[in-house]
């Protein structure tokens, strides 16, 4: 079975082909192949405004949206006449920029006969670590950290079994890298500048907080560690001392990843889990891979993680993984598939309806 996946959730024009055949007994009976993974930019489109434009990101992605379904097929030395289904992102995400995709990938299915599957975006960063570790099975915790979302999944033993443990409550991990990295004047998009950056700086120069919300809760809050880093800058300028950036950018990256690493193995300690898998572009951050590693080493845990930041980020090849079990299962969601914005991870099977 041959899927092509559609990816266009935000500011990342992207398209891929995944193939995909039956397994072994197993909750993912499917073993997935990545024949192409095409992601076009928008980076330098949205980092003059210092985060991305809605109305801009839409537009992008029509200029964009054929070319890189044409690229990702003919990287995958096959036609549209040899595809099986479609998968497509059907939400959370910018409804203008879902819209282009979802209107896209109906197009192609009615056009060609085939089955749509309108896809989790949560559920595919999840899906992300099956492509490329074979040997990755539920039951497991998953942190799924990005620009938009940072939530902690227990995957059951079930087939797309989840029940969410913590969200955020506030600012997304990555979106306080990206704020903090346009107060700090540094550009955007904020979380990869902060992680080179700070590998000059001192993790220890400057005591922010550990914002760990309610004590033994799972949920995380980075709105007022965001404050601490603004509050910091201006005290220092009223005092006319100068701001090592280096240092304020190694501090602030040090609390986030405590955070999620302490929350991360509480997960598990609660769930008796030992496996972990991280996905979503602050998967990608070379100081949470590290603290975690070291951490579950010590622990005697197993880490999962895309080793490739294109996996870690929004791409199409983990839309056409989840697209691969959902159409292998039957279903296909037809032209009446339509956006769902705030569309998240309920306990029990997900929902792509």
């Amino acid at each position: 079975m041959l899927v092509l996946g559609i990816e266009t959730s935000c500011d990342e024009t992207a398209a891929a082909v995944v193939e995909a055949g039956r397994w072994r007994e197993s909750p993912i009976p499917l073993k997935m192949r990545m024949l192409s993974n095409i992601v076009a930019s928008q980076i330098d489109v949205h980092s003059k405004f210092g985060g991305v434009v809605p109305e801009l990101a839409s537009r992008k992605h029509m200029q964009n949206i054929v070319p890189v379904i044409l690229q990702a097929l003919s990287c995958a030395g096959i036609t549209l006449d040899e595809v099986d289904g479609i998968a497509v992102t059907q939400g959370p995400g910018l409804v203008g920029s879902l819209l282009v995709g979802i209107s896209v990938a109906k197009a192609l299915a009615y056009t060609r006969g085939l089955p749509i599957a309108g896809v989790n975006h949560l559920e595919a960063h999840i899906y992300s670590n099956y492509l490329e570790h074979k040997d990755l099975e539920p039951p497991f915790i998953s942190l799924v950290v990005s620009g938009g979302h940072t939530e902690l999944v227990y995957v059951g033993p079930g087939e797309r079994q989840y029940e969410k443990l913590g969200q955020t409550m506030d600012d997304a991990a990555g979106e306080a890298f990206d704020k903090v990295a346009k107060l700090l004047g540094l550009g955007y998009p904020g979380g990869p500048i902060i992680d080179k950056l700070s590998k000059e700086g001192d993790a220890e120069a400057i005591p922010f907080p550990r914002p760990y919300v309610w004590n033994h809760s799972l949920n995380f809050s980075f709105s007022g560690l965001k404050t601490a880093v603004l509050n910091y800058v201006l005290r220092e300028q009223e005092k006319e001392n100068t701001v090592n950036p280096a240092d304020v950018a190694a501090s602030f990256q040090a609390a986030v990843v405590d955070v999620l690493t302490e929350k991360t193995l509480r997960a598990a300690e609660m769930k008796e889990i030992n496996v972990i898998a991280l996905g979503g572009g602050v998967a990608a951050n070379s100081a949470l891979r590290k603290q975690l590693t070291q951490r579950c080493e010590e622990l005697g845990y197993k880490l999962y993680y895309p080793t490739e930041a294109i996996m870690c980020t929004d791409n199409a090849a983990m839309i056409a993984a989840v697209g691969c079990s959902l159409i292998s299962g039957g279903e296909d969601h037809d032209l009446l598939l339509d956006t769902d914005v705030y569309k998240t991870i309920h306990t029990g099977p997900i929902e792509n309806h």
